[in-house]
């Protein structure tokens, strides 16, 4: 019979090690939901300065998503 300390060490390693994975691969996951659904799209922004009583130019749409993919982090 192992000793209560050694069980209560793999115990706590096992949960270490649960958490790390669980979150390289929940953060995989959110990565790629993004890519493939991003959370504003050219024709959101459009919508946006049409409620805001504004008839967006292009160059207007394109400084917005400019911006928004530099805080991304995008190119």
């Amino acid at each position: 019979m192992l000793a209560w300390w050694i069980v209560l060490i793999i115990g706590i390693g096992a949960l270490l090690v649960g958490f790390i994975v669980g979150f390289f691969v929940t953060r995989t996951i959110f990565q790629k939901q993004l890519e493939k659904n991003p959370p504003v799209t050219r024709d959101m922004v459009r919508a946006f300065y049409m409620q805001m009583g504004r008839k967006p130019s292009e160059s207007d749409i394109n400084k917005v998503m400019a911006t928004m993919n530099v805080k991304q982090g995008k190119k």
